[in-house]
């Protein structure tokens, strides 16, 4: 029986423990809204936030949660759930170091709208909603540039919704795959390899189809010579005809 080939994924996560001052001010100073503090004033900031680990597969949160807390990926992968009426878990994001998620808006009466699981081991920064409506009373310009980002945001969500209802599925499952290329691809030997677990299950969540539609594209794919594949793993090895059957380029 042959041995089954060695996954090329390499996703490298650190301890909580050596998550040191230096790293978290550097990953909240990518956050958008926090960019353009001063260091002084970033610091103030990250101080407001407590760090915890979560182990692959371990909860965040919830989708109907009371939705207590905002999140910034530290380290590792997260990624974002639904629950479908079908009883699977459909996956909407995958996050990386630098990106947040969790409770938006400041209310004070929402609920998650999705379930949040560690992908990988992860550390993640969390700041409870009070305290985060304190950092907005301090600097208005943090509040101007989320409402911002929240509604680009929003037309991103819309244009997906165009995607899926409109676009046939070979350009959805490309257009996902140069997405995931350009947020976690690494060049390497097999390609421009994603540095995130994908199974056939997650792409079809993610594209609006189902995992047998979505695996027959992917074959296709590879047999064009578009991408290689392996268990839970893709690499990207022409984008330019990607970005063919997808009708767009990446910016």
């Amino acid at each position: 029986m042959a041995a089954r080939k060695r996954s090329p994924l390499e996703i490298k996560t650190t301890e909580v423990s050596q998550c040191t001052i230096s790293e978290r001010l550097s990953i909240l100073g990518k956050v958008p809204f926090f960019q353009d503090l001063h260091a002084a004033d970033l610091a103030w900031v990250n101080s407001l936030f407590h760090q915890q680990d979560y182990r692959i597969d371990e909860t965040i949160y919830l989708s109907a949660e009371p939705a207590e807390q905002f999140f910034v990926v530290a380290d590792g992968r997260v990624k974002l759930l639904r629950h479908s009426m079908t009883g699977r878990d459909i996956l909407l994001d995958l996050l990386t170091s630098g990106e947040y998620f969790g409770a938006h808006s400041m209310q004070g009466k929402d609920v998650y709208p999705d379930t949040a699981q560690a992908q990988t081991d992860c550390c993640i920064l969390g700041i409870s909603r009070a305290k985060f409506q304190q950092v907005l009373g301090c600097y208005p310009s943090v509040s101007l540039k989320m409402i911002e980002i929240m509604a680009r945001r929003l037309l991103a969500a819309n244009e997906r919704v165009h995607q899926l209802s409109a676009m046939p599925i070979e350009s959805r499952i490309a257009s996902l795959l140069l997405m995931l290329a350009e947020k976690f691809g690494e060049q390497g030997e097999h390609g421009l390899l994603l540095q995130v677990p994908l199974s056939r299950e997650d792409l079809a969540g993610m594209a609006g189809a189902t995992t047998e539609t979505a695996s027959r594209v992917m074959s296709q794919f590879q047999r064009d010579g578009l991408i290689k594949s392996g268990r839970e793993w893709v690499a990207v090895t022409n984008l330019d005809s990607l970005q063919e059957i997808a009708g767009s380029e990446l910016e």
